[in-house]
C-alpha cells in the first residue's frame, strides 16, 4: 500500500500575538506578524483493508489502536488526531504516524501544525480541492470548536501558508498577507535572531483562558491595543529592512505582552531575558501564550556568541533560526 506524507512547518511570532483571539478580534479586529521557521510537524498515512485504526505518536511514545471511527472517542488522548480521522470519516483502515521537531507546549504552534500536517495527508489521499485557508479555517474549527481547546488563530494559517505574513482577523473574514521582504533582509534577521529554549514548557490553555477573562474585563484591552499597532510597524520595519528598529520593538512587545495574563512570564524566563539584555539582546519575547518554552532574542552581530555564550551558563539552550519560505506540503513516498 502507498505511504502519504506531509509536513507542516512550526512558527515564530514577532508581534500581535493575543489578538489573534476570538475575545479580542471580534470586537476588535486583530494583526499578527510571523514567519515559518524549518522545525516541522511530521504525518504518515498509511491506508490498509479493514477498518482499524492505529496512531502512533513518537511525541508522546503512545501506540493505539481503534476498531473505527466509533472507537474516536475524546479523552484526552491522541485527540487531535481522532478529531482529524472523525473529520473525514475514512471507509477503510489507515495507520498513522505523528511526529514533530519540538515539545508539545513549547510556543511554536507545534498542535496546530500538526493538525495542519493531519488534515493535508487526508487532502493528498482523497485528492481534495482544497485551498490554504479551507486548510486552516478547517484546522482552527477541529482545534477550537470541536475539541474546544483555548487558542488563537494565527498557528493554524502561518502553517498551512508558510513564510513572512501579516494576518489579519475580523469576526467574518482572516486575511493572509505575504511579505515580499528582501532576501538580504532575511540572511540578516537570521544571523541576529537566536532561539532560545528556557527548558520548560507549559499549558498555555491556563493561560489563555485567564487573557480571554481580562480582555472581556477590559483589564488588558490597551495593551493588546498597542500590540496590534505593534504588529503593523514590525511590518514596516520588515520590509524597509530597518532591523534595529525591529529589535527595540521586540522589547516593546514584551513589555506589553506582560501585561496579558499573570503567567505569561515567570522568575524563569525574567533570568533569561535579563542575561540575554546585558550581553547584547536588544529585544525579545516569549513565543505563543507565554509561561515557558522558547523566546526570541534580536542580537547585536558583535555579541550574539557572547548571548549564547552568557544564555547556556545558566542552563538555557540557544540555537539558530531559519525561516521556511513553504507552508503544508504533501507527497506520496516512492
Amino acid at each position: 500500500m502507498q505511504l502519504i506524507r506531509a509536513k507542516a512547518p512550526l512558527r515564530v511570532s514577532f508581534g500581535g500575538g493575543g489578538t489573534d483571539l476570538a475575545s479580542y478580534f471580534d470586537e476588535h479586529g486583530g494583526a499578527v506578524i510571523s514567519a515559518t521557521i524549518n522545525k516541522y510537524a511530521y504525518g504518515t498515512l498509511q491506508p490498509r483493508e479493514g477498518s482499524g485504526i492505529t496512531v502512533k505518536s513518537l511525541d508522546f511514545d503512545i501506540v493505539a489502536k481503534f476498531e473505527g471511527t466509533e472507537a474516536l472517542r475524546y479523552d484526552g488522548s491522541l485527540d487531535l488526531p481522532k478529531a482529524v480521522i472523525k473529520n473525514f470519516h475514512p471507509s477503510q483502515g489507515l495507520d498513522l504516524f505523528l511526529h514533530t521537531e519540538a515539545p508539545p507546549g513549547s510556543g511554536l504552534g507545534s498542535s496546530s501544525s500538526m493538525v495542519v500536517a493531519l488534515i493535508g495527508l487526508f487532502k493528498q489521499w482523497r485528492g481534495l480541492p482544497m485551498t490554504d485557508y479551507d486548510v486552516a479555517e478547517l484546522a482552527y474549527r477541529i482545534e477550537r470548536q470541536d475539541l474546544g481547546i483555548q487558542g488563537g488563530k494565527q498557528d493554524q494559517y502561518a502553517a498551512a501558508f508558510g513564510g513572512f505574513n501579516f494576518i489579519e482577523f475580523t469576526r467574518d473574514t482572516t486575511v493572509v498577507n505575504p511579505l515580499k521582504i528582501r532576501k538580504s533582509v532575511l540572511n540578516e534577521l537570521e544571523y541576529r535572531c537566536l532561539l532560545v529554549y528556557t527548558g520548560k514548557t507549559r499549558l498555555s490553555a491556563n493561560i489563555i483562558q485567564e487573557q480571554q477573562q481580562r480582555t472581556r474585563s477590559g483589564q488588558n484591552l490597551d495593551a493588546l491595543h498597542a500590540t496590534k499597532q505593534l504588529a503593523v510597524r514590525m511590518k514596516n520595519a520588515l520590509l524597509q529592512g530597518k532591523l534595529d528598529d525591529l529589535g527595540a520593538l521586540l522589547h516593546e512587545g514584551w513589555e506589553q505582552k506582560r501585561q496579558f495574563a499573570s503567567k505569561v512570564s515567570s522568575p524563569e524566563i525574567e533570568k533569561v531575558y535579563e542575561v540575554a539584555r546585558q550581553h547584547g539582546a536588544s529585544g525579545g519575547k516569549v513565543l505563543g501564550a507565554g509561561g515557558g518554552g522558547f523566546m526570541l532574542l534580536y542580537c547585536d552581530f558583535e555579541r550574539k556568541h557572547e548571548v549564547a555564550r552568557e544564555l547556556e551558563r545558566i542552563g538555557a539552550r540557544p540555537s539558530g533560526v531559519s525561516f521556511e519560505p513553504e507552508g503544508l506540503q504533501t507527497w506520496v513516498a516512492q
